[in-house]
């Protein structure tokens, strides 16, 4: 699409319940109102039978739009196609593939209406179908909210089917044998006397046909691959430190690039004086870029130590309060009425229910977190007058490749994203400014490749964070039972803050701010949740489950405080009051893999959480100890519904991975600001858990629904929940603020 043809899409209004994150329903075909990619360029000889497949002599591509951001996404796309395909995993090559509308994501507009997520009404369906619409019309293709395998499960394998099923009708045009005599089998079509016609040696006939559109699915009994444990296909080269991602890009003529901007993020640039560092080893070129400055050099270091050398005069002024106090501040003040984004949940009559009772109260607070990925942030950019190439990790392939057409001037078209693999990314990788600023200094030395990568520091500095937030909640209990909840939200609005550095103005409410609370299924009688959007304080962007990464904390904890309250067992009474038949089941799981119930010894303490986001249900039991040191984590049980397991050793993975995250930001990790600033810059002030400090994790993932959900984000709301509900039943302190070492200690 040339710039002169492209939607206008910064005056484009989308309602942010249609991109807020979610699970997909229904099957979408690759069939699309785009056109396949993969058409243009194609030689002789060679077929790209859907925007999936291609297929030439020398071999077979399967592509992945889905980014790989460790999460084994490249794995778990070519697994969905191959299965129907017929082919093994080890006999095609895998690649992301260009930017290009055909391959939007529909899972991101599910979940995000106003309606319970385990809703398969017909309403719900038809609303889900509307939502799809603005995600088809953009061609919005992101890699995020645990979308992967619910957008793909259908799409995928019906693209391998269609390849399929074309290659035989291929087949029966040389031979002459009806399809329905052939079989496929191990990348190749079989003929009744066994000859094998390899997909390769069929590209060119397959070409020449239109893909054979109406095809059926296997049946389960037959599935070679989903289900199966197996090796993903990226595991050897990062177990041999051969894996390339973004960082390890390499070009003729290359040079180095390092930057600073203002640490007060948004923030301009009075003056400098690089006097000192024109003159330092190795450097090439001084850049103006936007907010700041940067250096051309030879190497890394050399640009890093450069651009530290040059004397900046700052602006001073911050766009959002300078010390923390004042944005605690502003999330207490934003609990009012003008302030209301959102009231989804509000069954029976809650004013009412607390009325002259001895009600429980508690408010929670979460901190801002960064998002800190181990592979440091990085973008290689070659500007010529014809064309622009970009190498970088993206989960915004399109968003990318507009942004850099504006910079550069040229059409979109003339813009190739390279997508690498990533060393984690947690949602950083949903923002592209590291990207822009290549492009800046691309563009200054048009014909020489730039490679930017940030030091650690200035990523931090600039990172923007996980949405701060805090929540108020009033309840009651009656006959050892709870009987009315009423939660209030408060945080910025994330999708506002990451939709408006696209470009893209929202309308409507943001439901991340009530995500993994207002959804959740409970039959309170008296239930209410308020969220209230919070303004004015540092810009946020989506962090690993992103509003439900507080909201889990803030609602289970709460509910734990009114079971305690009722003198009800927490186990029970959530079960009690769960109306979500795979929930219960959820509940029960990890009911029976801690063997909840039984007495543990004096110092030891269980807790349980729940909590529903992106369709998933995930309950969570931790056991703690009590130690003359600080508390222990010694085990952790997990249970989840996705529906389909395709792969089950990377579920598990992704699982414990979660719960890692989860736990290991709940003790100790927070982003503060002083002075406008960012105060953790590197790991040493931004701490992980260590690899000490892990606990045994036991996984069991159930299939009991009748829709495939994801599953790399719902284990991390439950986390700190139920370490807190785990510490309350060890020594019963309640701990209402994260990180919790504010308030004890960890050994």
């Amino acid at each position: 699409m040339s710039r002169a043809g492209k939607i206008a899409r910064r005056t484009f209004l989308i309602g942010s319940a249609a991109i807020a994150g979610g699970v997909a329903f229904g099957v979408v075909m690759y069939k699309r109102p785009h056109e396949n990619p993969l058409l243009s360029g194609l030689a002789e000889g060679e077929a790209a039978l859907t925007p999936y497949v291609r297929i030439t002599p020398q071999g077979i591509t399967l592509i992945t739009p889905r980014a790989d951001l460790g999460q084994g996404a490249y794995n778990v796309q070519a697994l969905l196609i191959a299965e129907e395909l017929d082919v093994a995993l080890d006999q095609v090559d895998v690649d992301p593939g260009p930017p290009s509308p055909a391959y939007y994501n529909t899972a991101l507009s599910h979940d995000s209406a106003p309606f319970a997520s385990t809703d398969d009404s017909f309403l719900a369906k038809t609303t889900r179908a509307v939502l799809d619409a603005p995600m088809k019309f953009l061609g919005i293709q992101i890699t995020g909210g645990s979308t992967t395998v619910p957008d793909g499960w259908e799409k995928l394998r019906h693209a391998g089917a269609v390849a399929r099923e074309t290659l035989k009708a291929a087949a029966a045009s040389q031979t002459g044998v009806n399809t329905a005599e052939l079989r496929t089998e191990n990348g190749a079509v079989i003929l009744p006397d066994g000859t094998r016609l390899p997909y390769t040696d069929l590209a060119a006939a397959a070409a020449q046909i239109a893909p054979v559109e109406d095809v059926a699915l296997r049946d389960p009994a037959d599935w070679r691959l989903i289900g199966q444990d197996m090796q993903r296909l990226d595991i050897v080269a990062k177990s041999t430190g051969t894996q390339a991602y973004g960082i390890d890009t390499r070009l003729d003529g290359m040079l180095h690039a390092a930057v600073r901007t203002n640490p007060r993020q948004g923030g301009a640039m009075r003056s400098h004086d690089a006097a000192q560092a024109e003159t330092m080893r190795g450097v090439h070129r001084i850049v103006l870029i936007t907010g700041g400055v940067g250096v051309l050099a030879d190497n890394t270091w050399r640009a890093m130590q450069a651009v530290n050398a040059i004397g900046i005069d700052w602006d001073s002024d911050a766009t959002y309060p300078a010390n923390m106090e004042a944005h605690w501040q502003a999330l207490s003040d934003s609990f009012t009425e003008a302030n209301r984004d959102s009231r989804f949940r509000d069954d029976g009559d809650v004013g009412t229910a607390l009325q002259g009772t001895d009600t429980v109260q508690a408010e929670y607070r979460a901190p801002y977190l960064a998002h800190a990925p181990l592979e440091p942030v990085n973008a290689t950019v070659l500007v010529t007058d014809t064309r622009v190439d970009v190498w970088t990790g993206t989960q915004i392939p399109r968003f990318v490749q507009q942004n850099v057409a504006d910079i550069t001037g040229h059409d979109t078209d003339d813009v190739h994203v390279h997508v690498q693999m990533m060393g984690g990314s947690f949602g950083h990788r949903l923002e592209d400014t590291v990207v822009r600023q290549a492009a800046e200094l691309a563009l200054a030395v048009k014909g020489t490749p730039v490679k930017l990568t940030l030091s650690r520091e200035e990523d931090m500095a600039h990172d923007y964070p996980r949405q701060i937030a805090m929540a108020r909640g009033r309840g009651a209990v009656a006959n050892g039972q709870v009987t009315a909840c009423d939660l209030g939200i408060a945080m910025p609005s994330v999708i506002t803050s990451q939709m408006g550095r696209q470009g893209l103005p929202i309308a409507g409410p943001d439901l991340q701010i009530v995500a993994g609370a207002w959804d959740q299924p409970f039959a309170i009688p008296d239930y209410r949740v308020t969220g209230y959007r919070a303004k004015g304080l540092a810009p946020v962007s989506s962090w690993r489950s992103v509003g439900a990464s507080s909201n889990g904390f803030f609602h289970d904890s709460f509910l734990d405080e009114l079971i305690h309250a009722a003198g009800a067992d927490p186990l029970e009474e959530r079960l009690r009051l769960c109306t979500h038949a795979p929930s219960r089941k959820v509940l029960e799981a990890v009911g029976d893999m801690s063997n909840w119930g039984a007495r543990l010894p004096q110092g030891k303490g269980r807790g349980v959480a729940y909590c529903l986001s992106f369709g998933t249900p995930c309950a969570e039991v931790v056991e703690v100890t009590d130690t003359p040191g600080g508390l222990r984590i010694d085990k952790v049980f997990v249970a989840a519904e996705v529906g389909r397991i395709v792969d089950p050793v990377n579920f598990e993975n992704q699982v414990q991975g979660g719960v890692i995250w989860g736990l290991g930001h709940a003790i100790m990790a927070e982003i503060t600001y002083a002075d406008g600033q960012a105060e953790q810059r590197n790991f040493d002030s931004f701490p992980f858990m260590r690899l000490y400090q892990c606990p045994d994790i036991t996984v069991r993932g159930l299939e009991n629904a009748d829709t495939v959900r994801g599953v790399g984000e719902p284990p991390v709301p439950p986390a700190a929940p139920a370490l807190a509900n785990a510490i309350f039943a060890a020594t019963g302190k309640r701990l209402r603020e994260m990180p919790f070492s504010k308030h004890m200690d960890f050994v």
